[in-house]
């Protein structure tokens, strides 16, 4: 199922992607890590979007839908940013993988809806990551000026706050994309999208009073971040344009267990055996998914 392929494709790159906002967003202002981010983006995608895209097929409203996607889609990215800047891996990325039945939901009130199986599968993913959530029992970088016991947990409670903010930004932003994709084509939206963000995000700079650091910035990690962020994107939203479109979101949803094992991998955070159990059952219902 091409679909669920493409989601594949977007868990891959967001899994790394994620992995390095562990590695920079405690270490550097976020809103420059989100910027830089999507403008390398949004370079990387604007000559090939502009060469190959159907412009003629893009109508008002598929540029309304993908200029809205852009601000969704940029606050959900800085909710993730926020979460990993103070939470830890196993806690942040299950919460926001938990978006899919979101999706699913929004497919079944176009008329799409799922068999019992399939949303029987779709369950025991997010079962699957909010077991990971709820098996989370410390949190990574609290503030230097909590230094109480409350601090661990005042600090998760925001993690979790801003994960949370994630995942409703996410679906809302694949909803609005695969929309826009339906009044025009793939690499237009993608791109339009990723201008809107850039925008709104601009100005957010713009009106910030603080005016971030340069020093120190790990630019080739962000570059790289902007890279796997637009592929990874318009891999879920070239997903439009094949049946079930919202197997690619519930596919791309598996970023969560991918980024957990890399850092458990190359960042040495814990995973219990509960917690890789976990993972087992999201792969499971990604696996029953593209049966």
């Amino acid at each position: 199922m091409i679909s669920l392929y493409l989601g594949l494709v977007a868990a891959l790159c967001w899994g790394v992607h994620d992995l390095c906002i562990r590695m920079v967003a405690s270490r550097m202002n976020v809103e420059l890590a989100l910027f830089t981010v999507l403008v390398t983006g949004l370079a990387v995608l604007a000559p090939f979007a502009i060469a190959q895209g159907d412009w003629a097929s893009m109508t008002p409203t598929g540029f309304g839908y993908s200029a809205v996607a852009g601000v969704t889609y940029v606050s959900g990215l800085y909710a993730v940013y926020r979460a990993f800047a103070i939470g830890p891996v196993r806690l942040v990325a299950p919460i926001v993988g938990a978006y899919p039945i979101l999706s699913m939901l929004w497919a079944a009130v176009q008329g799409r809806m799922p068999s019992y199986d399939q949303f029987a599968a779709v369950l025991v993913i997010v079962l699957g990551v909010g077991l990971i959530a709820a098996l989370s029992d410390e949190v990574g970088h609290a503030p230097a000026s909590t230094v109480d016991a409350a601090a661990p947990t005042v600090t998760k409670r925001t993690a979790i706050f801003w994960a949370i903010g994630g995942a409703l930004g996410f679906p809302v932003t694949f909803a609005l994309g695969n929309l826009g994709v339906e009044h025009g084509s793939e690499l237009p939206v993608t791109l339009m999208t990723r201008c809107s963000a850039s925008l709104a995000l601009f100005v957010v700079l713009l009106l910030g009073r603080a005016r971030p650091q340069l020093a120190g910035v790990p630019w080739k990690i962000l570059v790289l971040m902007g890279i796997l962020d637009v592929t990874a994107m318009g891999s879920v939203q070239a997903a439009a344009r094949y049946p079930n479109p919202e197997f690619a979101a519930v596919a791309a949803s598996t970023f969560g267990m991918l980024t957990i094992i890399l850092a458990w991998a190359f960042l040495r955070e814990r995973m219990t055996p509960g917690q890789w159990f976990a993972a087992a059952l999201v792969f499971a219902g990604i696996g029953y998914l593209g049966h």
